[in-house]
């Protein structure tokens, strides 16, 4: 999967077909908060989560409160947001159910 960064409209673009996702301030990462209904379901989202990340060798920024997931995806070495970043919100968003 490419590692070069999103031009800025590419990433707009991108970040319109995934309902939640927001590009922050300084248009280096994108991030979403997930709810879920219980711990429970916030685990188990976040262990599907890694598996997938550990496969993709691309992993999230994120944390865990009770029920609730913050994320923020950037490709670090690469210094912002890349086509990785993009296809692990694609799959974060599937796996919370919420595509």
């Amino acid at each position: 999967m490419a590692r070069d960064l999103l031009a800025m409209d590419e990433l707009a673009e991108a970040v319109a077909n995934l309902p939640g996702w927001s590009v922050a301030k300084d248009g280096l990462s994108i991030g979403r908060t997930f709810e879920f209904r219980n711990f429970s379901e916030a685990f188990a989202f976040m262990t599907r989560t890694a598996l997938a990340a550990e496969k993709m060798d691309h992993h999230p920024d994120w944390s865990n409160v009770y029920k609730t997931v913050k994320v923020m995806l950037s490709t670090h070495d690469r210094g912002g947001v890349t086509e990785l970043d993009i296809e692990l919100a694609r799959r974060m968003s599937r796996y919370a159910g919420a595509d």
